[in-house]
């Protein structure tokens, strides 16, 4: 079982860049598949992207792609999301999520159901 702790949220201009950091307690960190999913005001969480447990594999969204990339260090037991390019729709609560489930196609790793674990989730606002 592992904990998500999320950081580096903060405010940021468009066009700037912030890394977000996903830092796990818990032992076998590696084996846990992580995903980072976001919440703007008044929308559903989406998803954003996705490192399986290897980190050999990632997936992302369509509005995350080219501007977002997603890292793990396992001995470090930390996620990184790197957001470059920021723009004011990517202000949101930002969340990262584990997961122990093993699926052949990344295409689960972006449904919320397939995470156990949660973070409380960190702000990102980005000005115009």
């Amino acid at each position: 079982q592992v904990q998500p702790v999320e950081s580096g949220g903060g405010l940021v201009q468009a066009g700037g860049s912030l890394r977000l950091s996903c830092a796990a307690s818990g032992s076998n960190f590696g084996g846990y598949s992580v995903g980072w999913f976001r919440q703007a005001p008044g929308k559903d969480r989406e998803f954003g992207a996705a490192i399986r447990f290897s980190g050999t594999s990632t997936v992302y969204s369509d509005s995350l792609k080219g501007r977002f990339t997603i890292s793990r260090d396992n001995a470090k037991k930390t996620v990184y999301l790197q957001m470059n390019n920021l723009k004011p729709e990517d202000t949101a609560v930002y969340y990262c999520a584990a997961s122990d489930k093993y699926y052949s196609s990344n295409d689960y790793y972006a449904l919320e159901e397939t995470y156990a674990y949660w973070g409380q989730g960190t702000q990102v606002t980005v000005s115009s």
